[in-house]
């Protein structure tokens, strides 16, 4: 297998907020301190690698892309201040642009589309909410017609729905 390095794509990173990625030297302290690597077989050093070596494709083809939780232990621990965080979501965001996007992130989006929240409200979680004397419904979209009305505008003219392959 011949892979062909694309050397502009380190370019579009940078392009799309993620400044430092040149600035990782490959010390490993990221994927050492990651917590989802424990338990996938997620390894952040890996995927910034293969950005700064120009694999574009099998970058944003890469299901590992989209196992950050983005919880910033990471960018709290590069001894070089890298901003890996920052670097995964440009990198996300390039891949979603080119029709890459990882299947439960895109049920995520498609449940924050249908009903301006990313978690549906069921019975059993109305009940929890009751319970812990709060509102069943959160004061959220999903409590307001309007809010939701508003919502929708917004995503219309985002084009949320056709960045999200709908």
């Amino acid at each position: 297998m011949t892979v062909t390095p694309n050397m502009d794509f380190v370019n579009d990173i940078i392009a799309n907020g993620g400044e430092s990625v040149n600035m990782c030297y490959q010390c490993g302290t990221c994927t050492a301190s990651c917590p989802s690597g424990r338990q996938t077989s997620f390894r952040t050093r890996r995927l910034v690698r293969m950005a700064q070596l120009g694999l574009k494709d099998e970058t944003l083809s890469s299901e590992d892309l989209w196992f950050c939780t983005t919880c910033y232990t990471c960018t709290e621990r590069c001894p070089r201040d890298v901003a890996i965080v920052d670097i995964i979501i440009a990198m996300r965001n390039l891949a979603v642009a080119s029709g890459n996007m990882f299947e439960g992130h895109k049920k995520v989006a498609q449940s924050l589309l249908k009903n301006g929240h990313t978690v549906p409200i069921n019975d059993e979680v109305k009940a929890q909410r009751k319970a812990l004397g709060l509102s069943e419904v959160p004061p959220t979209v999903l409590a307001s017609k309007d809010a939701k009305k508003d919502f929708d505008k917004i995503m219309k003219a985002t084009g949320f729905k056709k960045t999200i392959g709908e």
